[in-house]
């Protein structure tokens, strides 16, 4: 069979009206609102009225990422699918990609091969424009503060105290640090400035947490854009921009509905990064996937240490949801790579360099199983050059954990490659679980990052800069200690190392910077180097994307 491309199998496909998909997903006309014959967005208001249980959420993390791929939204979207023939009513809850990545290294993120969300090119570009709305807003709240500043600061602003930046939604290392405001009576006060990536905004994090308008509203109010000369933070309700904010974001907090490629109903709504923020879609989304559906289908960011571990410590406790089930998902290209394998080798068969690589899915695996006391599915996303060797030590090493492991072929085959993976999280999902934290609410923030680091990294410890401790101390002296805590940190190692692959030990983390993002509720560490403004790499996705004389897009992913 000739090669296609993902843009090129979901370019062939035919879709469904989008007022089909709501008609299956159980949605009445009067709450959806199209965007077109293959989008639409769903009125929020279905929440209040729906009187139907929640069905089972699950959630689909992975091992460590790679450069070989993992695969978690075409997992996320073949279980879906597989469920669906199974007779289950499934729906799935995504974030929607940010242009940064679609530009920049990973491409598009709509799934792949035969397991994909569609329209895939609108999906991966504007899709509805919330991003936009959420950057007009980030950078309205910016453009107030400096505006108060300018017409005499009533609030005695320090502005060597702002924490607030403005944001745009593209991987722009030149705008990390920059000096703005040319000073002047007409022109804005001079002082250092800077961006960073729309999905790193903690409006996109208020406006994936946010149940409903009013807490939309009232989370807005709450976020600290900088403190005064007297160290007392300033927030966006004492500028008196809630409202206008709210304004600009009232229609996207309605969460969007698509379709798969075998026509499942599909939420795609925000989409925080998991390595620098909190890696979820909407909890709007969510929630109408658990009220429309027998099954939820989400995604979490990176992997399981990430992604996970955020979805559960953070989404879960602040919306009230408890998991049903766990997938992780891991390749054996990938598995081969952690073991050491070069990266242009890993088509050979080498169980060596798999039986090195396999700790980090099974620490993964016990992280979720032993911490959190979840039940387990490992997917192995298939690959044509995977021997049954392979992937006999893959099974056999999951089973020594008491966990199943399915070969999955969902990115060749669709939902038909996904049945045997359906089948196994129906299982897991109807066993008994005791859901814990990671971590107690009521422990200090050293504390809680303590625990994060050695129960989910194993690292040895944690080390703060000074700067850190001194940040922890005015924060628990704000009243700001007994909320989660957010670790931004690398995502291709449990370290906050990139370059130790594997499940290593013998490591500490180092926090060098602690924030309040009090809108989000949560505390923000940033840890070893990481930024909230990637850069492109030497060869961005860019190059490669073109439109022909039709209109279609080519190169996309």
């Amino acid at each position: 069979m000739e090669y296609q491309s993902d843009i090129e199998i979901a370019q062939e496909a035919k879709l469904e009206h989008i007022s089909t998909i709501a008609e299956k997903a159980g949605i009445d006309a009067a709450f959806v609102e199209l965007y077109g014959n293959h989008k639409a967005k769903i009125d929020y208001r279905l929440l209040s009225t729906s009187t139907e249980p929640d069905g089972r959420l699950i959630l689909v993390t992975a091992i460590t990422p790679t450069p070989a791929g993992e695969g978690k939204t075409t997992t996320t979207v073949g279980l879906a699918d597989g469920l669906s023939r199974l007779g289950k009513k499934a729906l799935v809850a995504l974030r929607e990609p940010s242009l940064g990545p679609v530009f920049g290294v990973k491409g598009g993120a709509a799934g792949g091969g035969f397991a994909q969300v569609v329209p895939m090119e609108d999906i991966n570009l504007h899709f509805t424009g919330d991003f936009h709305a959420i950057g007009a807003a980030n950078n309205l709240l910016a453009a107030l503060l400096d505006n108060h500043i300018h017409q005499g600061n009533e609030l005695d602003i320090d502005t060597r105290a702002i924490t607030w930046k403005r944001c745009v939604d593209m991987n722009d290392r030149q705008l990390r640090f920059v000096v703005d405001g040319l000073g002047g009576r007409t022109n804005g006060i001079p002082r250092e400035d800077g961006y960073d990536i729309t999905v790193a905004s903690e409006i996109m994090a208020v406006f994936c947490l946010a149940t409903s308008v009013s807490d939309l509203k009232e989370r807005l109010a709450r976020i600290i854009v900088a403190y005064n000369r007297s160290g007392e933070p300033v927030t966006a309700g004492q500028l008196k921009a809630a409202g206008a904010l709210t304004a600009l974001l009232k229609d996207a907090l309605k969460p969007n509905l698509v379709q798969t490629l075998e026509h499942t109903p599909a939420f795609v709504h925000g989409g925080p990064f998991a390595n620098i923020a909190h890696g979820c879609n909407s909890v709007m989304a969510t929630r109408l996937a658990l009220k429309l559906g027998d099954y939820a289908i989400t995604e979490a960011g990176f992997g399981a240490d990430l992604g996970a571990e955020k979805f559960l410590d953070i989404k879960c406790r602040l919306a009230g949801l408890k998991p049903a089930a766990v997938v992780i998902v891991a390749t054996v290209r990938a598995l081969k790579m952690h073991g050491g394998a070069p990266k242009d080798q890993l088509a050979t068969p080498d169980l060596e360099a798999l039986r090195a690589g396999l700790p980090n899915l099974l620490q993964h695996v016990s992280n979720i199983t032993e911490v959190y006391g979840l039940p387990v599915v490992v997917a192995i996303n298939a690959f044509p050059t995977d021997t049954p060797a392979e992937l006999t030590l893959v099974e056999e090493s999951c089973r020594e954990l008491g966990v199943t492991a399915v070969l999955a072929e969902h990115w060749a085959r669709g939902g038909a490659g996904a049945l045997r993976l359906a089948e196994e999280v129906i299982r897991a999902a109807e066993q008994p679980s005791t859901f814990t934290f990671s971590y107690e609410l009521d422990a200090s923030i050293e504390e809680k990052l303590h625990a994060i680091a050695t129960r989910i990294y194993h690292a040895d410890g944690v080390d703060f800069t000074s700067q850190a401790r001194a940040q922890a101390e005015k924060l628990t002296a704000l009243g700001f200690g007994t909320l989660p805590v957010c670790v931004a940190k690398t995502q291709y190692s449990f370290s906050d190392d990139a370059t130790l692959s594997g499940a290593p030990r013998g490591f500490r983390i180092t926090v060098r910077n602690l924030k309040v993002s009090a809108g989000a509720g949560f505390i923000v560490a940033l840890t070893g180097e990481i930024m909230t403004m990637p850069g492109l790499p030497k060869v961005p996705a860019a190059e490669r994307i073109d439109v022909d004389d039709e209109g279609r897009i080519r190169g996309l992913f």
